[in-house]
């Protein structure tokens, strides 16, 4: 493989809504008749900080966060292109999201991921990230829902 690049941009970029379509295809599958309920609140509309990672001038992974509260941004919308799985893009794309939310002056990063998607759960865990005791906001409740968090 050759070497990953990141960049910072915004949810207007059109690579992003690319991969982002993949990843809404994806997640219609694993969803299954759950994907409606995950899909309401996955909106792009308020979304400003997107990392792209690139390969050969072509991006093959994003992730993203958003403003949760105060001292928390939520993340949003990990995705790395099959081909490019098992190598590290994700963790690198999500590294550098933290730091992001890090100059931004915020101190956590909470997210929800789901019980049918053992390699993000997986992905987390190595990254730091911890389950929380209870799910968050609109997941609460939701038995398919994991929500996760790690003190930056």
């Amino acid at each position: 493989m050759s070497a990953i690049t990141l960049s910072r941009t915004d949810a207007d970029h059109p690579e992003f809504r690319s991969l982002v379509k993949l990843l809404d295809a994806h997640l219609a599958v694993t969803d299954g008749e759950e994907h409606d309920f995950y899909q309401q609140y996955n909106g792009l509309d308020k979304i400003k900080y997107v990392v792209l990672a690139c390969a050969d001038g072509q991006a093959i992974a994003c992730g993203a966060i958003k403003h949760f509260s105060a001292d928390t941004m939520e993340v949003k919308r990990m995705y790395t292109e099959p081909e490019h799985r098992g190598q590290g893009v994700a963790a690198k794309v999500l590294e550098a999201l933290e730091a992001w939310a890090r100059e931004l002056g915020y101190q956590r990063c909470l997210l929800e991921t789901g019980v049918r998607q053992p390699y993000a759960i997986r992905l987390y865990e190595k990254q730091g990230y911890l389950r929380m005791p209870e799910n968050y906001g609109q997941y609460r409740g939701v038995v398919n829902s994991v929500c996760m968090e790690k003190v930056l």
